[in-house]
């Protein structure tokens, strides 16, 4: 597959330098969504990306867009696509623009595109277990009845997006996403679908964390495909899913960078393997 053929051209979000950040944060709808900043000739400036302005920095909705741009990697025609999952898990960012070797704007790309191409690779027919098998880090959750002043604190000790809520028997109920819960207290005022910023910070921070979590979450078995997983973050526009035992007790949580890192890895290996025969070969000749 090559780069071209999971191009963007069209429907990109474009806004000025000197919009307001509120007003760029109005027209997207989670962490993972990007605005393109272009000057008035056309000029690619950078972007504006809520997990940069919201979640690491907490720009003021009032600041113009040229003050809290965020430069993010080029991905030119040529990359592989081990090369452009790499940069998006080292960016964070799930848009990246592309250019033509003369430095023209082509498009961009994204991790959604980049999955849809994986969905039919043979190695996305392995059993999620794969996946879960070498994980170092553990599952971090939360009660439901902890509040909202808690779960801040374990995002940033964690360093985790999102936590998986559960109750006192430690089934599923939920999940909590920390651009949600920020975008309340220094996002725009209003926003379609969001309702109103919070207001009484103090009362807001004493909320149980169930007020926020959302309830509905897709689940799967460790026994089903890694390319189910991802026909469900494509379709349902989802960034993670979780895992769970028979129980409905919490394992693991798989996102779009799992996935992104199990192909890198695959491919590495992959690599590895040809280098490593080739070389047996050539040992081989040499010894006969």
């Amino acid at each position: 597959m090559r780069l071209l053929n999971l191009l963007k051209e069209e429907n990109i979000i474009k806004v000025s330098p000197e919009d307001h950040l509120a007003h760029v944060l109005a027209k997207l709808s989670t962490s993972h969504d990007a605005g393109f900043v272009f000057d008035d000739e056309g000029k690619f400036l950078g972007l504006i990306s809520p997990y940069y302005t919201v979640i690491r920095s907490s720009h003021p909705g009032s600041t113009k867009v040229a003050h809290c741009l965020t430069h993010p990697p080029k991905i030119y025609l040529n990359y592989p696509i081990a090369r452009v999952c790499e940069l998006f898990i080292q960016s964070k960012i799930h848009y990246l623009p592309v250019f033509s070797q003369d430095e023209k704007f082509l498009g961009i790309v994204s991790v959604r595109r980049v999955l849809s191409h994986f969905r039919n690779l043979p190695i996305f027919k392995s059993k999620i277990g794969e996946i879960l098998k070498n994980r170092w880090r553990p599952l971090v959750t939360i009660k439901q009845d902890a509040n909202i002043n808690e779960a801040f604190h374990v995002f940033k000790s964690k360093k985790f997006s999102k936590l998986v809520v559960v109750d006192h028997e430690n089934k599923l109920k939920g999940i909590l996403s920390y651009y949600d819960i920020v975008n309340l207290v220094v996002g725009p005022k209003s926003k379609e679908g969001r309702g109103e910023r919070v207001g009484n910070k103090d009362r807001f921070y004493n909320l149980q964390v169930k007020t926020f979590a959302k309830s509905y979450v897709l689940t799967f078995g460790k026994e089903r495909q890694l390319a189910e997983v991802i026909d469900t973050i494509i379709s349902k526009k989802i960034g993670s899913v979780i895992i769970i035992d028979k129980d409905r007790r919490p394992i693991d949580i798989i996102t779009s960078r799992d996935l992104l890192t199990f192909y890198i890895n695959q491919e590495k290996g992959g690599l590895f393997k040809q280098v490593s025969s080739s070389i047996g070969r050539l040992l081989s000749r040499k010894n006969t």
